[in-house]
């Protein structure tokens, strides 16, 4: 008898080991999003490039995720989650994205002012406000002006005009925040930022 009870017991502790645990979609998303973000620090291009464009499919639902890649140690890490982030083209990374417009990495950089001018009108919130409270980087000044170089060239030249021309000018360090400010006062009282925003939260 004794030995049948051992064999019974055997039987049924491998049946529990071999149920699977349950786990909800919040927590299968998760994992996901982990694992996926953890491949974007692989050397191999093409793990990157497929976890990068799965992060990107996953819209929304990826962005905390990429915006805390943003501060990642790692630069490839950092380069593809500016990417990915200019691919999804939520305007609430905007913030982020200024940020990084002071990454040590050029490439980094450029790729955070690309995604910057692609949301258009809904970056310009965030950045004109880095640019009063800012203006004295070097970086920041460098990376606002490729984006508002761009985008003066459409229908918000009247708007940015005048930060162009402060950061191109002799003295970007005192003018380019008045300038930012006046624009901004320009933009809210024709209530272009706040159309832009109200579709975006």
């Amino acid at each position: 008898m004794t030995p049948k009870k051992k064999q019974e017991k055997t039987v049924s502790k491998s049946d529990s080991q071999s149920k699977p645990k349950n786990t909800g979609p919040g927590e299968e998303i998760a994992s996901s999003l982990e694992t996926l973000i953890a491949a974007l620090s692989s050397h191999d291009d093409g793990v990157r490039m497929r976890a990068r464009h799965s992060l990107v499919a996953m819209g929304k639902a990826a962005l905390p995720s990429l915006i805390a890649a943003l501060k990642n140690k790692n630069n490839l890490v950092r380069w593809e989650a500016a990417k990915a982030l200019g691919e999804i083209g939520d305007p609430k990374a905007a913030p982020d994205l200024v940020k990084a417009l002071e990454d040590e990495d050029f490439d980094i950089r450029w790729l955070a002012a690309v995604a910057l001018i692609e949301m258009n009108i809904k970056a310009l919130k965030p950045l004109l406000h880095a640019l009063m409270e800012q203006g004295d980087s070097i970086l920041i000044r460098e990376g606002a002006h490729h984006v508002i170089h761009d985008l003066a060239k459409g229908g918000l030249r009247k708007y940015l005009a005048q930060v162009l021309s402060a950061l191109e000018g002799i003295e970007p360090t005192a003018d380019v925040p008045k300038a930012a400010f006046r624009a901004l006062e320009m933009l809210e009282k024709e209530h272009k930022l706040l159309d832009a925003w109200s579709h975006t939260f």
